[in-house]
């Protein structure tokens, strides 16, 4: 999947975007709207907290933080106490997936305190009052949904292609 971004004026504009990607087979859970804070959406698929603020990033590096830190205290506690091989390598994995649980819990709760740093570049339009359109697509659809943006609405400034998006959020 590849995420599309897209600025557009109002959201009349937008709403014609969505309803034109429905028709060319884009499901609605796969269009992401942001508009500034207090602006309304009018039934527009609104951005989850996925997509508003850095909560993957942030499970992520809890995830390899935690995992490091949970096997590096299981190391330390084999290494204290005598225990067979096969004790002490259930230790340390227990030890390192517990690391890992908490280092996700911890890392999330802070990302989702943390506003996308992926979207920075687009605040100050968002501020403006613009919004910013996210579509969801599969690879082969990134030019074809593109090219029909640009040619049936001129009003919608395409911003780019993000490579690689997770298949969850």
């Amino acid at each position: 999947m590849r995420r599309l971004y897209f600025l557009v004026p109002d959201a009349g504009t937008a709403r014609k975007i969505v309803d034109d990607l429905l028709l060319a087979r884009v499901q609605e859970r796969c269009i992401h709207v942001l508009a500034r804070r207090g602006k309304p959406l009018e039934h527009l698929p609104e951005a989850s907290l996925l997509q508003k603020t850095d909560f993957v990033p942030g499970a992520q590096r809890g995830l390899a933080m935690g995992g490091a830190v949970g096997a590096l205290s299981g190391l330390v506690a084999v290494a204290v106490s005598p225990a067979s091989i096969v004790i002490a390598g259930g230790i340390i994995l227990g030890s390192a997936l517990a690391g890992a649980a908490f280092g996700v819990w911890i890392g999330g709760m802070v990302g989702m305190n943390v506003p996308n740093t992926r979207l920075a570049q687009f605040a100050e339009a968002i501020e403006r009052g613009q919004l910013l359109m996210m579509v969801d697509v599969r690879a082969g659809q990134v030019h074809a949904i593109t090219e029909r943006i640009a040619s049936c609405h001129p009003a919608a400034e395409a911003r780019g292609t993000e490579p690689i998006i997770p298949a969850f959020p």
